[in-house]
């Protein structure tokens, strides 16, 4: 007797092919954690800590002790009477990293050397 060998039929070889659209969309998931680690430090992730920088290097701060009633517009207008207040309070807030425009009583603050009340 003799036996006779059939070879198995081959599994077809299957190349991926994509699409313009997919090439499309697999760029753009590639480039996703680029695009949200840039939105990150650009909305304020960085900002904070450059801001604090920035007031230091230009000549340091004075920190001031926040009293009851006080806001950061009537402080930035104590502070520099001659300077536009909404550029002072900018400056306060960067340079204190606040979340927002919002202190309270017994706070200490500081306030760029630039705008610091000078001694009589």
């Amino acid at each position: 007797m003799s036996a006779i060998t059939v070879p198995a039929p081959a599994a077809p070889v299957t190349r991926l092919r994509l699409t313009v659209r997919g090439r499309r969309v697999l760029a753009a998931l590639a480039a996703l954690p680029a695009v949200i680690a840039l939105s990150i430090a650009i909305i304020g992730g960085g900002s904070a800590l450059a801001s604090r920088d920035e007031g230091v290097a230009d000549g340091g701060f004075v920190t001031v002790t926040v009293e009851p009633g006080d806001t950061l517009w009537a402080i930035a207008e104590d502070v520099a009477p001659t300077a536009d207040p909404r550029d002072v309070v900018d400056a306060i807030v960067r340079l204190n990293a606040l979340e927002g425009v919002t202190i309270s009583a017994g706070q200490e603050i500081a306030i760029p050397a630039q705008y610091a009340p000078t001694a009589p």
